[in-house]
């Protein structure tokens, strides 16, 4: 099932720019900051050059440029579009608690793939939406004695949504950011700062 209507992707990139425009002569590599995306995944998506729409970063950009929306709803399905406002009103800061649900950060995909992901999700365990500040103050074992189930629970819904983007790449992909993040740590460790 669609998200989006292909036809009308023209239409979504023209406000998008229009907007970029209106927001001070933004750039792609402005745009991709803002919405926290690589700057060739922005240059793939303006140009038209990736084949998947992800409705993850179309809600980024609709919320960070603040577009009406309005002038982009005849892009959505109209089966998506509820879960489509809720998804821009999450990067918004807008929702209000108990409005945000955790199934709107992931991305349709066909049957088979999310009955797995539906199953890894249960082994997870359910999702927490309390606050970071809650999680925070409910906190009594550290961090290395808490199991798996309990770090994926204590996740804010930035961080969710961040495994949930690099558990949708592509094999050496995942190993690029894995290679990256460990580069980072050995920096900071080298550095003596606690991570």
């Amino acid at each position: 099932m669609a998200d989006f209507k292909r036809d009308q992707v023209e239409m979504f990139l023209g406000v998008t720019r229009k907007y970029m425009q209106m927001r001070g002569a933004m750039s792609q590599k402005d745009l991709a900051e803002q919405t926290d995306v690589g700057v060739s995944t922005m240059s793939r998506f303006l140009s038209q050059k990736s084949t998947e729409l992800n409705p993850q970063l179309i809600a980024k950009i609709t919320a960070k440029l603040n577009i009406p929306l309005h002038e982009m709803i005849d892009f959505v399905e109209e089966d998506f579009a509820e879960r489509f406002i809720r998804l821009v009103k999450f990067y918004k800061d807008e929702l209000k608690d108990g409005e945000f649900d955790p199934n709107d950060l992931r991305e349709a995909k066909p049957a088979s793939v999310s009955e797995s992901t539906e199953r890894d999700s249960k082994r997870a365990g359910p999702v927490d939406n309390r606050t970071a500040n809650q999680r925070k103050e409910d906190k009594v074992k550290t961090n290395a004695e808490l199991s798996i189930r309990e770090k994926l629970e204590s996740l804010t819904p930035r961080q969710r949504a961040f495994m949930t983007e690099f558990l949708n790449l592509k094999l050496e992909e995942r190993d690029l950011i894995v290679d990256l993040g460990n580069n980072l740590f050995q920096y900071f460790k080298m550095k003596g700062m606690d991570i």
